[in-house]
């Protein structure tokens, strides 16, 4: 798996995708290339995933320059932006 410096180097230089669920999200919550490159560069890893289905993947929280949160599917699932509710 890739280091937190390289993924938020990715993310600074524009180098990542969305899936279709992370697209429609995007799309709905109003958020700008700009705000994503923001939080990316202050990125954390709040879950791994390694054996995911088709690579490695993480979920990462950063906050925009606005303190925005990105990565929420739904705040209720949330507990400070880090750990899901159970």
């Amino acid at each position: 798996m890739k280091s937190l410096v390289d993924i938020r180097s990715q993310i600074a230089d524009g180098l990542f995708e969305f899936t279709q669920h992370a697209l429609r999200r995007v799309v709905e919550r109003n958020i700008s290339d700009a705000e994503i490159r923001e939080a990316g560069s202050r990125a954390v890893i709040i879950e791994d995933y390694p054996a995911d289905k088709y690579s490695p993947s993480c979920l990462l929280l950063g906050f925009t320059i606005k303190q925005r949160p990105l990565h929420i599917p739904d705040p209720a699932e949330w507990v400070d932006f880090i750990q899901r509710r159970t």
